[in-house]
């Protein structure tokens, strides 16, 4: 299955390593983050989860709520996270997803047969309070992710649906932001931010981040 940016992310029943998970209804009114991990007792994936883990705090501050999955066997995962405690210095303290069956894998397009048939690729998906799918991204199963530019995506998605700004390149929480294009009038312009602005060009308008 083809997701894209916009689309309803499908709803599922399956078990986890915190029991059965009935996704739309786990999420509830909160953020998500769905990602999927090729193996279990694999040394990426024992890193990420590791710092999945760590970033505990972060998640939350944002009301994110994180979900991982693999296709191997909830068993397997109940196994594997003492490795994950032992060797990163962090319990798991989310749930992971057996998957066995790749129903969820299926779903979410988890598999991609040119990389690896049978295994999933690193793909994450950012899931607003209305269960629309925001941001993906994927890598290949030899790279591991970078976590700060997870949050970074959740701290812009937020931003952004709250003020009519877009955030530029390599921006980082705190920095200036650009005005929306559409936003042209003066006096909504002038409302909506009254610490004023820096116009390079009509179209690129730069502001402080709104608080």
């Amino acid at each position: 299955m083809s997701l894209r940016i916009g689309d309803i992310a499908p709803d599922f029943t399956q078990d986890s390593t915190e029991g059965p998970i009935h996704f739309h209804a786990w999420l509830g009114q909160h953020w998500g983050v769905l990602f999927s991990h090729p193996k279990d007792f694999t040394p990426v994936c024992t890193t990420e989860l590791g710092v999945t883990a760590k970033l505990n705090a972060a998640f939350a501050q944002r009301d994110v709520k994180v979900l991982a999955v693999s296709v191997d066997s909830v068993d397997s995962h109940h196994r594997w996270v003492g490795d994950i405690a032992e060797t990163q210095g962090q319990a798991v303290n989310f749930p992971i997803l057996g998957d066995p069956d790749r129903k969820v894998a299926d779903l979410y397009g988890m598999i991609h047969p040119n990389a690896n048939d049978t295994l999933t690729v690193r793909s994450v998906f950012f899931i607003d309070p209305n269960k629309k799918i925001r941001a993906l991204i994927t890598y290949p199963a030899s790279t591991g992710r970078n976590f700060d530019e997870i949050l970074r995506v959740i701290d812009s998605l937020q931003l952004t649906d709250t003020h009519r700004v877009a955030t530029p390149a390599n921006w980082q929480f705190g920095q200036d932001v650009i005005i929306a294009p559409a936003l042209t009038d003066p006096a909504e312009l002038k409302e909506k931010f009254p610490q004023g602005f820096k116009t390079l060009k009509p179209y690129l308008r730069l502001v402080s981040q709104p608080k």
